[in-house]
């Protein structure tokens, strides 16, 4: 905790060091060289900037000179017995240090007697990464890899260049990272629906078993349901601080039908206090979890800053025996004794099967690639998407989560001392309700809209102090939200984000070119199926009717009628304005899945078996989020470590280790 204490004020005055520094850098973001160090207790700079951004602006993001004076905040994975280089051969090779890789390295190292390489493209995570609240600030540096979907009409039109954001996590710990850290584990009959498809091992039990096995639950009795864990490692609990909104989105979802309820719990759909991967009020990333004290392991090596190029598959025998890397502007080669994994992510993981020979026939002819297995890898892929317009205003003040009172110097050695504050709620969510709507044909109880209560809206980021962070996180066009909301900007508000859950619009996933250094051509097909834009425009009537209920009117909450340009030719209000407007605001959840599908022998679409074994390819497999065929009433994170769980003992039995 000392050590935490003195970074933090070495942190606060490097932060006015290094932003006077590069004072004349090119950065759309941070333009004013001056800085006012103190004023009534808070850090202060002209042009709204806060304690967060200078430090982040120091630390590194996109588009200014990024010598990074805080190295020595990371965690550091050295190579054991002072090793320089890895091994030239390893008996399993796992590509991604994400959510699922880290738990895959840290439970198949276990056995002493296999060596374990994993490569990561990302650095380490820093003492910044476990503040809750700075989960949006992390999605403008070089923890994240800055894709965005290719350009389709109709959706993300208020966005920078009217592309959709689809940032994934770039460090050891992947997404877990940079996430907002929300535990979900999706409904029983969802994951029964898989293992009913021939995707033996993945019915609810099944799952249930590996989620139990990674958790560490501490959620006010909730823990004690033969559903939860409390003697696992990675901790699961409520957010310390709570504003009264969340009172009356619980109420009013009582009011309505909803109990207030373990959401996670496989009995019954309700509302319930959002449950996030932290511990104390601090980020639970996989890699503190899984990798933080496993790297001592001799037999465990962990390589960041790491690119993998390519999967080294024997084009006559079609069994994968190594990979190729990049490393500090080296290319090298590693083999693997028994297997490889990708465990890269939906985006990464399918990229490096169609760059290795594996994939679609004529799509890698076409970008020269010479075919070893054809195979639908990228064919499908969902994404949970949101729309984060429908605010209230309230006629109370002091109800709601400002970052303008947030982070204040003292409130960053409260979080330091307690964890108990507005830094450790995850960019202000406190709540999370399952609904289903009039659209819904499911016989079974599904959901179709997850409800995600905010304490607060995109407006609190706003004011003379503020970040602005998540609105750019988002990717909102400034002119866009201040036409919008600008009237607003930083008052006391509620919303409540509406997830789609199960999308009807399917996309897909190419690749531009053979180069492993360039992005991938990501296809989102957003709201094609008119069922997403009626689900949607049936979810905001919901929380319309949320709002009206006594527990929101004690407050005044009144729907903001936000002003969109293209959406003037339509009534506030009507259905047609709400269309419009969620084409305007079309923002993603990060839950991209299916693009290496996992499926039964015979199935068209399938990339996996239900041993996430590549088809057609010996010794290779795919661990990750990319594998889940079916869309899920999930938050991605969870469910990506449960299937690391899950791998590491499928490969344990494959190998009788």
């Amino acid at each position: 905790m000392f050590f935490k204490v003195i970074s933090i004020i070495f942190l606060l005055t490097m932060s006015s060091y290094a932003k006077n520094k590069y004072e004349t850098t090119n950065n759309n973001l941070f333009s004013d060289p001056k800085m006012n160090r103190f004023r009534n207790g808070r850090l202060f700079f002209p042009y709204q900037h806060s304690i967060a951004d200078s430090i982040l602006e120091a630390f590194g993001r996109k588009g200014i000179n990024t010598a990074d004076y805080f190295e020595f905040l990371r965690d550091s994975y050295d190579l054991p017995d002072g090793l320089t280089s890895p091994l030239p051969e390893y008996d399993f090779i796992i590509v991604g240090a994400g959510s699922a890789g880290s738990v895959l390295a840290s439970r198949l190292s276990e056995n002493k007697n296999i060596t374990v390489l994993l490569l990561e493209a990302g650095k380490p995570e820093t003492l910044l990464t476990d503040v809750p609240a700075l989960a949006p600030y992390f999605q403008a540096t070089d923890y994240t890899w800055q894709y965005y979907m290719e350009p389709q009409h109709g959706v993300c039109m208020g966005m920078t260049n009217e592309r959709c954001f689809w940032p994934r996590g770039k460090a050891v710990g992947g997404t877990s990272v940079i996430n907002y850290m929300i535990y979900t584990r999706g409904r029983p009959q969802e994951w029964d629906r898989i293992a009913a498809d021939g995707n033996y091992g993945w019915s609810y039990n099944d799952v249930l078993h590996y989620y139990k096995k990674s958790e560490k639950a501490d959620l006010d009795g909730y823990e004690m349901n033969h559903s939860r864990n409390r003697n696992g490692v990675l901790p699961v609990q409520f957010v310390p601080k709570r504003t009264k909104l969340i009172k009356a989105f619980l109420e009013a979802g009582a009011i309505l039908g909803h109990p207030t309820i373990d959401y996670n719990s496989p009995d019954q759909l309700g509302f319930g206090y959002v449950q996030v991967t932290t511990e104390g009020g601090h980020r639970a990333s996989a890699a503190k979890v899984f990798l933080h004290k496993q790297k001592k392991r001799r037999n465990l090596h962990i390589l960041p800053e790491t690119i993998v190029t390519k999967v080294l598959i024997d084009p006559y025998n079609k069994t994968a025996y190594g990979v190729e890397f990049s490393r500090n502007g080296r290319l090298y080669t590693v083999s693997a004794r028994k297997e490889v994994i990708l465990s890269a992510g939906p985006i990464a993981s399918p990229q490096l099967l169609m760059l290795s020979g594996v994939g679609p026939k004529d799509h890698l002819n076409s970008k020269d690639i010479h075919v070893i297995e054809d195979l639908p890898v990228g064919k499908t892929l969902y994404d949970h998407i949101c729309f984060p317009g429908t605010i209230f205003t309230l006629n109370v003040t002091n109800v709601s989560i400002h970052e303008s009172t947030a982070i204040t110097l003292t409130s960053i050695f409260s979080w330091l001392r307690n964890g108990d504050n507005e830094l450790s709620t995850p960019g202000a969510v406190e709540g999370i309700g399952y609904i289903k709507t009039p659209i819904s044909n499911d016989p079974e109880p599904i959901p179709d809209i997850e409800l995600i209560s905010i304490g607060g809206s995109l407006v609190a980021d706003g004011g003379p102090s503020g970040s602005k962070a998540v609105r750019r996180g988002m990717r909102i066009r400034k002119q866009v939200f201040d036409q919008a909301f600008g009237s607003i900007d930083d008052t006391d508000t509620w919303s409540a984000f509406p997830m789609l859950l199960h999308p009807k619009s399917v996309g897909y996933i190419e690749l531009k070119d053979k180069n492993p250094f360039n992005y991938p051509k990501m296809v989102g097909n957003y709201l094609t199926d008119p069922t997403d834009i009626a689900t949607f425009v049936a979810a905001i009537r919901y929380i319309q009717k949320i709002a009206a209920t006594e527990p929101f009117q004690k407050f005044g909450a009144r729907i903001y009628p936000a002003d969109y340009l293209p959406c003037r030719s339509f009534e506030f209000d009507s259905d047609a304005y709400w269309e419009c407007a969620i084409r305007m605001l079309t923002a993603t959840l990060h839950h991209q899945i299916a693009t290496c599908r996992m499926g039964p022998a015979g199935d068209p679409q399938a990339v996996v078996d239900p041993e996430l074994r590549v088809y057609g390819i010996g010794r290779l497999r795919v661990v990750d989020s990319s594998i889940i065929p079916r869309t899920v009433s999930i938050h991605t994170n969870a469910p990506a470590m449960m299937i690391g769980e899950k791998a590491a003992d499928m490969i344990k039995a494959t190998w009788s280790i």
